[in-house]
């Protein structure tokens, strides 16, 4: 018979408390899923959380920055990340979004992840949203 492994929640110290019951991200054994992050910027006390600005470059950074955050506080880095969903609210958008990927990404020393981009409507403000997953090992 096998152990049971353990699912654990990951909130890094930049996130506020989810607004619903799921977690930021969970990792179990070596699986890693990052949930839809935005691009909102580090958590204020008694503040709600807000974008960090009106363009897509600011928010791309941002929000991938808020992944990258929920993959350390669970052990993993980009290298580990196997799939990215993106989620941008203006087709428009999309050459702009992958230069600022592209760039952001450059330093990748294994393969690049798998990438899906869908269109969305999403709460006023906020441009894009990613999510991630990683196997870790």
């Amino acid at each position: 018979m096998s152990e049971k492994l353990t699912k654990t929640a990951l909130t890094p110290s930049t996130h506020t408390t989810p607004p619903a019951k799921f977690s930021h991200g969970v990792r179990k054994g070596n699986i890693l899923q990052v949930a839809g992050q935005v691009g909102f910027g580090p958590a204020v006390e008694g503040q709600a959380p807000k974008p960090v600005g009106p363009g897509l470059r600011e928010q791309t950074l941002q929000t991938l920055a808020n992944v990258q955050a929920i993959l350390e506080e669970g052990g993993a880095s980009w290298e580990d990340v196997m799939m990215l969903r993106v989620f941008l609210t203006d087709t428009g958008h999309f050459a702009e979004f992958n230069e600022i990927y592209n760039e952001f990404f450059a330093d990748l020393v294994e393969a690049p992840s798998a990438r899906t981009t869908v269109y969305v409507g999403l709460p006023a403000g906020l441009l894009v949203e990613i999510d991630a997953l990683a196997v870790l090992g």
